[in-house]
């Protein structure tokens, strides 16, 4: 079955780095276009970026433009988010996705927290 288990979260100070990786295992990883999302409390989860099967990036949110990279390595079946010069706003907890033509999948999500 269809695992994402998503880790690398944690506290960071304001304009600091982190990077979120993604392990993937259950499908053939390098077929599917992959997403991160986050969710900040009390606020709608939504979208950060998505790249497809080659490593291109799509529909990158204009908040985080210049800041955040996705990023994979389909021999590692896994995917990455470099997130830099990171806001307060960015807090949320960042979930990893992806789809087949029957459902969404999702991971348990890790926790970014960005506060002096």
């Amino acid at each position: 079955q269809v695992q994402l288990v998503e880790s690398g979260g944690g506290l960071v100070q304001p304009g600091g780095s982190l990077r979120l990786s993604c392990a993937a295992s259950g499908f053939t990883f390098r077929t599917y276009f992959m997403s991160w999302y986050r969710q900040a409390p009390g606020e709608e989860r939504e979208l950060v970026a998505t790249i497809n099967t080659v490593g291109g990036s799509l529909n990158v949110a204009d908040s985080v433009k210049g800041r955040f990279t996705i990023s994979r390595d389909n021999a590692k079946n896994t995917l990455y988010l470099q997130m830099n010069a990171l806001k307060p706003e960015d807090t949320a907890v960042y979930y990893c996705n992806t789809q087949d033509r029957w459902r969404d999948y999702w991971g348990q999500g890790t926790q970014v927290t960005v506060s002096s």
